[in-house]
């Protein structure tokens, strides 16, 4: 067996069809794999049954000197290991060199978020401009319901359930849950209903639409997030994950309910979502910091043992 590029567009088949992952997840495994064979072919091996785990451990050093990220090598090896698995499984392979390779552990790096007054902010838009009521609406959504930028973006008319103030999200692999919306994102949403028609093409079925009148594209997005983060003079670089990290974050410091923020993130596994627990720790240690009589940590104040 060579470097045939037909077993790799096998395997994205496969993760598409079978395993109805994204397709920005399809597009990096495929990058991964590709880089990975480029890497194998510059040491002369002959196909992917010669690739060893010191061949692995070395092209993993070779990405961590460029400065590849513990979290992005961690996506490389799992990208190599789904597809040796399935190589295994069609015959072609007899066992994996990524079993018990491991990539270098990456230092947690907690997410940006707005605080509530910086949120208040931001939504604090009295325009009735047709791109402002689309934009304040799908602020409210993002923060109102922690959705994906992929999420927001797939949401139809027809996904919003208006009488029980619930919408279905399409998540990653395609899964589909059901998350209240809050009543603040929910009379911006009636808003930008009002307003949509005037400018939506003819069948179109998303809920947000470009100033084209079709679905908004997720740069779209991203660039009317940064618009509004200009306009509105808050710091910093505002992307729509901060938003769904802040819902996350506030939602879990009032509730206290970790499981409650899984579901209605959609995170798969817990450990996903127990980040937000080292947010909130940061939080109240920062709190104790400002307002405990004896919890200053300032150099110079530690008395003597």
């Amino acid at each position: 067996m060579s470097f045939d590029q037909s077993w790799l567009r096998k395997f994205l088949l496969h993760l598409t069809n079978e395993r109805n992952l994204a397709t920005n997840t399809v597009k990096n495994y495929s990058r991964d794999i590709e880089e990975l064979g480029r890497y194998c072919k510059s040491i002369h091996l002959q196909s992917w049954e010669d690739l060893r785990p010191h061949h692995l451990r070395e092209y993993l050093a070779k990405c961590q000197s460029r400065g590849l990220s513990g979290r992005s090598q961690q996506r490389k090896l799992s990208a190599i290991r789904s597809f040796y698995k399935f190589l295994n499984r069609e015959g072609v392979t007899q066992s994996s060199p990524a079993i018990h390779v491991l990539s270098q552990k990456n230092t947690m790096k907690l997410p940006a978020l707005l605080d509530a007054d910086q949120m208040s902010k931001i939504l604090d838009v009295k325009s009735k401009k047709w791109s402002t009521v689309r934009d304040k609406a799908m602020i409210e959504l993002f923060y109102s319901s922690g959705l994906r930028l992929a999420e927001l973006v797939g949401v139809n008319l027809c996904d919003v359930f208006w009488e029980e103030r619930n919408i279905k999200i399409r998540g990653k692999g395609n899964k589909e849950r059901i998350v209240p919306v809050g009543s603040k994102a929910m009379y911006a949403l009636q808003e930008w209903k009002k307003v949509r028609t005037n400018r939506c093409g003819k069948d179109e079925t998303a809920l947000f639409l470009s100033n084209r009148g079709k679905r908004i594209s997720p740069r779209n997005v991203q660039a009317r997030l940064k618009y509004s983060q200009i306009n509105q003079q808050i710091p910093g670089k505002l992307h729509p994950h901060m938003l769904r990290h802040s819902f996350a974050s506030h939602l879990l410091e009032s509730s206290g309910d970790l499981r409650s923020v899984q579901e209605l993130l959609g995170h798969s596994d817990i450990t996903s979502t127990q980040i937000y627990t080292h947010l909130n720790f940061q939080h109240l240690s920062e709190a104790y910091d400002q307002a405990h009589p004896r919890a200053s940590r300032k150099k110079g104040h530690e008395e003597d043992m």
